[in-house]
């Protein structure tokens, strides 16, 4: 793959709070990166914990951003901020860029956790998102593994996408920047509202 070739890795950060209470807002960071391991663009959202609306919030990175340049759309995880769950195939539609998810633990899946944090419409919903989404498969890279999963893309150019950003370690280039950005946007957001509360 060419150095100059850029994606959009997103992440998110959240924690509980001085006073031990959740958090009811994950921080979100989108950072593009070029498989040179050049970061070129940063940007920032939101999206609510233990709800619904992880994929318009990633969207609307991605739309603010607004880079001709991006070629795919890294995402860390299928469930972020308490089983908010990633539709990928919304994603890859409303940006027009393939959707590559990237997990770092083996799993059984959502089916049960799901079941068990949820019931009714709110568990319906999620169970719904969650099934329509691709299977994950195992990938080896650098020495350790991977799950993936992928949209808008064929499994073995998934496979060389994920490797040609991740020049070490296992996680791509992208999603670990994108995770020390989310992070430390957390904390300031946090300290800020702390500051003014």
């Amino acid at each position: 793959m060419k150095p100059g070739v850029r994606s959009l890795g997103v992440a998110e950060s959240y924690h509980a709070t001085a006073s031990g209470e959740d958090e009811t807002t994950s921080t979100l960071a989108g950072v593009v990166t070029r498989a040179s391991r050049v970061a070129d663009g940063f940007v920032f959202g939101t999206c609510t914990v233990g709800g619904t609306d992880v994929s318009d919030a990633i969207i609307d990175l991605g739309k603010r951003l607004d880079r001709e340049d991006v070629r795919y759309v890294f995402i860390s995880g299928i469930a972020l901020s308490w089983y908010n769950i990633v539709d990928m195939h919304r994603i890859s539609d409303a940006l027009d860029r393939p959707v590559v998810s990237v997990t770092f633990e083996e799993s059984d899946g959502l089916g049960a956790a799901l079941e068990s944090e949820f019931s009714g419409e709110e568990l319906e919903r999620r169970r719904e998102i969650y099934r329509r989404q691709p299977a994950r498969h195992e990938l080896a890279v650098n020495d350790q593994t991977v799950f993936v999963r992928n949209v808008g893309i064929a499994e073995d150019e998934a496979r060389d996408v994920v490797r040609a950003f991740t020049p070490e370690g296992g996680r791509p280039e992208p999603l670990r920047v994108a995770r020390l950005a989310a992070r430390a946007g957390d904390e300031w957001r946090t300290a800020n509202q702390t500051r003014d509360g």
